[in-house]
């Protein structure tokens, strides 16, 4: 038998009444989630494809909050430094460091290593 009873919670969006089932009341628990739902299904539902959310969910309740992964992310418009090709980059760009498009950035990485110095495998310290 379930530790959990069939709840009538009102939406905060639309004033509607939904229930928050015994089943969803687990699935919330054993999520660690303390907070019951604010939203019913459809205002969920709405309230994420706004927001651009897409992934996976289960019985229409999704863990992310929208923390980036799977969200839109917004472009700005650059100027690439080495081509001088209109782009659209993931930042800002300040002014004070170039901004490349995606074709020279992955020349760039391809015959720079990254950026990185290679070193030897005791760190770049020398045995004496």
């Amino acid at each position: 038998m379930s530790a959990y009873q069939d709840k009538t919670l009102t939406c905060r969006d639309c004033g509607r009444e939904f229930a928050f089932t015994a089943s969803e009341q687990e699935f919330y628990a054993q999520r660690g989630y303390t907070n019951e739902p604010g939203r019913c299904p459809e205002c969920r539902a709405a309230r994420k494809a706004q927001r651009g959310e897409g992934g996976y969910s289960s019985g229409g309740y999704s863990s992310g909050g929208g923390g980036g992964y799977g969200g839109r992310r917004e472009m700005y418009p650059a100027v690439c430094a080495q081509c001088g090709k209109e782009t659209q980059v993931p930042f800002q760009p300040r002014g004070d460091r170039p901004v490349y498009c995606s074709d020279c950035y992955a020349a760039l990485r391809g015959s720079s290593g990254g950026g990185y110095e290679r070193r030897g495998g005791n760190g770049g310290r020398r045995r004496y």
